[in-house]
């Protein structure tokens, strides 16, 4: 069964620092992109960063030069470091990839991690 399964949520204080990990498994020939989503309490989910299998990035405005988002092909894992942490970081974070298995292409989405940043 082709699923992503993330980790690494948690409460942390403004200022300070996780990381997300996200894995995929099953039998899959490929991932491309892998991206981070987030949503807020009562708000839309949103685009935080993007990978390309060849490594390239893209951040919303919100997260830049804060969070890094990463990937290892061999393990099929996608990260992200957020660091200096803002309460408006806080919501449900969701791992995002287009993953190929024999059956083609699908969009796949994780379960969500939660992310809560105190003031």
């Amino acid at each position: 069964q082709v699923q992503l399964v993330e980790s690494g949520g948690g409460l942390v204080q403004a200022g300070g620092s996780l990381r997300l990990s996200c894995a995929a498994s099953g039998s899959i020939f490929s991932i491309d992109p892998m991206r981070w989503y987030r949503q807020a309490p009562g708000k839309e989910r949103e685009l935080v960063a993007s990978i390309t299998n060849s490594g390239i990035t893209n951040y919303a405005d919100s997260v830049m030069g804060r969070f890094t988002i990463s990937r290892n092909n061999a393990k099929d894992t996608l990260y992200l470091q957020m660091n200096n942490l803002k309460p408006e970081d806080t919501g449900l974070y969701y791992c995002n990839a287009v993953l190929t298995s024999w059956k083609g292409p699908k969009n796949y989405w994780g379960q969500g991690t939660r992310v809560t940043v105190s003031s």
